[in-house]
């Protein structure tokens, strides 16, 4: 690992050279994009600043790289920060010569920004509390950590057709989307892993096939070069449009994918000795301190497998917390023995290894964030931001937000919404109970900003499925079109989910009065 590191280091003259080249007009957008992806950064719209992902394999931040991330903010003025649903930080507004030494001086915090975008192995994702949370099947951490460190080893050894995302879940509520995602490792109740691969969410999503059942943790990294090995072999390098994993399904057959896959598989196994022995590391520390989950103040506050520790939930609105927020986050559990943060897929993050006393001060500097379940809904960083997006998904969340806290609904009156501000599906709108991407509709001759409403989806394992598209609403009709909702909703003094659940058909009455 210290060899590929340091030739890591070396490649960022190459980065510094385009990234001067590119804001000196040389190269052009498309160009400097294909380029500087590979390095976790892309240039925002417009041109004039750049945004840069940090890699945290699981979504772990520990405390030296939450150190990095205050020190970072606070030596480069840094104003806008970003918690992704691939459980990584993005910088936002840099200019060239902070984008290329936040990359350098990353490598010192144990972050690695290389592969965070372009055609590479991502970042792996986990469930967000696997190791901490009730009712797992197992802690499936060190097994994500130890196909990461494989991964980044692939990253100038293979070039792939596009990106390859590859997960871990340690139950069935599958936050990290193991059974659709281009390889996912669902945990077993008896300590195995079940395989799906192929899947993804997007233009054309599917769910992964299932190519495994009942493997060995220790043998997932045959599973991992297996998909390696598929991709190349199988992926296409013709047309970016298909080139993702999961349009193999759709070349070769499902069946026909199952059969190339399982003979990479042998192949790999034949030839390679990839068994690997990760070992957990138990929580020892000894809880104390009253737990105050009780109160309806402390609903973020999750009890742990382990007696007397706790996780504490924030979400700050559109996964978008104020910059400052960092350093006063990290002065609070700086001397506390064993906590760390765990980014979750939904924008949420979790304080885990909590004692009461603990939580009740990370509870009191996080209060800023959401109130409920709807505050907690997911927003990609929009078309304000980003190269491709239509929509300016943060800015719309923020609008509806402000108009639906005008009516004090109960909580869960109504539901966690997931807005992309395009297709691509960074806001994983195609899995939620109420998701929009965004797009144009003409009205009367205008284009105007709309969203594609979707509706139904899940992502729980056993219960998968995209939800339906029902239509377009104008952007401008969104917050009343939730006024409506919510007030429907709390006149029979029910949750979304019962309401909709008795009669679907009262949603889509509602809706129908904003599609065009």
């Amino acid at each position: 690992m210290e060899k590929i590191i340091e030739e890591f280091k070396e490649d960022l003259a190459q980065f510094r050279e385009m990234t001067d080249k590119f804001y000196a007009k040389e190269v052009s957008v498309k160009e400097y994009k294909g380029f500087s992806g590979g390095f976790g950064s892309y240039a925002q719209k417009g041109g004039e600043a750049s945004m840069l992902r940090l890699r945290l394999p699981g979504g772990r931040l520990d405390k030296e790289k939450l150190k990095f991330i205050v020190d970072s903010i606070d030596e480069y003025g840094i104003e806008k920060v970003h918690f992704t649903t691939c459980q990584t930080v993005q910088f936002h507004n840099l200019s060239a010569k902070t984008v290329c030494e936040i990359m350098e001086k990353a490598f010192d915090a144990g972050i690695i920004t290389r592969g965070g975008g372009g055609d590479f192995p991502r970042n792996v994702m986990v469930s967000p509390l696997s190791g901490v949370e009730q009712g797992e099947y197992f802690d499936v951490m060190p097994y994500a950590l130890a196909v990461s460190d494989y991964l980044l080893g692939m990253i100038k050894a293979v070039k792939l057709p596009r990106k390859l995302k590859v997960c871990f879940s340690n139950s069935p509520a599958n936050e990290p989307h193991a059974t659709f995602r281009d390889l996912g490792f669902a945990a077993n109740p008896e300590g195995t892993f079940d395989v799906y691969s192929a899947g993804g969410l997007g233009n054309n999503p599917r769910m992964g096939v299932k190519v495994a059942e009942q493997v060995s943790p220790s043998e997932v990294l045959y599973y991992v070069k297996a998909m390696i090995d598929t991709f190349v072999a199988y992926g296409n390098y013709e047309s970016r449009a298909k080139a993702r994993t999961r349009y193999m399904q759709e070349s070769l057959g499902i069946e026909g994918y199952k059969k190339a896959y399982l003979e990479k598989l042998e192949q790999v196994k034949s030839k390679e000795d990839l068994t690997i022995h990760a070992d957990a590391h138990p929580v020892k520390k000894a809880g104390c301190g009253a737990c105050p989950h009780e109160e309806g103040t402390r609903k973020r506050l999750i009890p742990q497998k382990q007696a007397g520790l706790y996780a504490a939930a924030y979400h700050p609105v559109g996964g978008v917390p104020e910059a400052s927020k960092f350093k006063e986050i990290y002065e609070t559990i700086r001397d506390m023995e064993d906590v760390e943060i765990r980014l979750a897929p939904d924008e949420t993050i979790y304080f885990i290894n909590l004692n009461g006393k603990e939580a009740e001060k990370v509870l009191a500097v996080t209060a800023d964030g959401a109130g409920n379940l709807f505050e907690t809904s997911v927003a990609c960083i929009g078309a304000a931001v980003c190269q491709v997006g239509l929509r300016d998904s943060q800015g719309v969340l923020a609008k509806i937000i402000e108009e639906v806290r005008k009516y004090d609904f109960a909580d869960g009156v109504l539901p966690r919404i997931h807005i992309s501000g395009c297709t691509s599906s960074c806001g994983t709108h195609q899995i939620g109970t109420l998701g929009f991407h965004g797009g144009v509709k003409r009205v009367n001759n205008a284009a105007q900003p709309a969203f594609t409403f979707h509706v139904n989806g899940s992502d729980r394992e056993g219960e998968e499925r995209f939800g339906e598209q029902w239509g377009m609403m104008l952007e401008k009709d969104l917050p009343a079109f939730f006024a409506e909702l919510g007030q429907a909703v709390a006149a029979e003094d029910r949750t979304f989910d019962t309401w909709f659940l008795e009669d679907p058909g009262k949603l889509r009455k509602i809706a129908e009065k904003y599609f065009y």
